[in-house]
């Protein structure tokens, strides 16, 4: 049976840690992805992971998120260690991903999108009867507990803009009783007003007490949207700061591996002739 967004999530304090990783390993052959990963997520909180390609953010998500088995370290949901065999797993745990290509079915409408894989109804085998009525009405609160404009549940998605197309699957992610979403890139290939909603979307979701996971390349996004930012280096956590104790500099050079002073050398600030 599904959880719709209306039914009662679990109970959580803000800032409580909802998800941990520690010391996270993960290796390909001979390829060392992911050396020590660490990560932690809270409650009503937007959680930046960064770093240079080739960092490990991604396989360090794929563990997150049930794609990957990490070789080493541990994974804790609410404090206690789990471990998942596959995304369905962590989608248990509550734990929702919304990747780049947003996984949506172009020719498929808005509410058929919304419940792919969750689908209601009545009977089972090839008599089973789909609950059309119920699901197009679950499908418009859920798009309408995010404020967003989405012209119909009854749209099909390849009509929908991009910023929409985002709205759909964070619609798809938050609506499922989830208490972790993680972000992949939301706003890579999206105008600068489309990006503003998806932010403000984003916001809206941190509002309603979720931990929010977001990867990103953007820094001036990060420090916009997020308030803690782990970053990684060669396949490790290699920093923690809160974006409100940061500077887009400071990140690139916990980045690089760079320091400050060097940064600032190569590229000073502008001051003031009057000065």
């Amino acid at each position: 049976m599904t959880t719709s967004v209306h039914e009662q999530k679990a109970s959580v304090t803000e800032n409580e840690v909802l998800l941990a990783a520690r010391g996270l390993s993960k290796s390909y052959g001979q390829v060392q992805a992911l050396r020590d990963g660490s990560v932690e997520i809270r409650a009503g909180r937007v959680t930046a992971i960064i770093g240079d390609n080739g960092a490990g953010k991604s396989t360090l998500v794929g563990c997150l998120s049930g794609m990957h088995q990490p070789d080493d370290g541990q994974l804790e949901v609410d404090g206690k260690q789990v471990e998942f065999g596959g995304p369905q797993n962590a989608r248990d745990a509550g734990i929702e991903t919304v990747y780049q290509d947003l996984a949506l079915v172009d020719t498929l409408r808005v509410w058929q999108n919304l419940y792919l894989g969750r689908e209601e109804g009545v009977g089972r085998g090839p008599l089973r009867l789909l609950k059309r009525r119920t699901m197009r009405q679950e499908a418009a609160r859920m798009v309408g507990a995010l404020a967003v404009n989405v012209p119909s549940v009854d749209a099909r998605v390849f009509g929908l803009s991009g910023g929409q197309r985002q709205a759909v699957a964070l619609s798809r992610a938050a609506g499922w009783g989830s208490r972790i979403v993680i972000l992949d890139e939301p706003t890579a290939a999206l105008g600068v007003q489309e990006t503003a909603k998806v932010e403000e979307m984003i916001l809206g979701l941190k509002e309603q007490g979720l931990g929010l996971i977001l990867v990103s390349h953007n820094f001036d996004q990060v420090l916009r949207v997020a308030d803690d930012v782990f970053i990684m280096r060669s396949g490790a956590t290699v920093a923690h700061r809160p974006t409100q104790g940061t500077t887009g500099q400071e990140l690139v050079s916990l980045v690089t591996g760079a320091t400050v002073d060097l940064l600032e050398s190569e590229h000073p600030t502008k001051r003031d002739d009057t000065e």
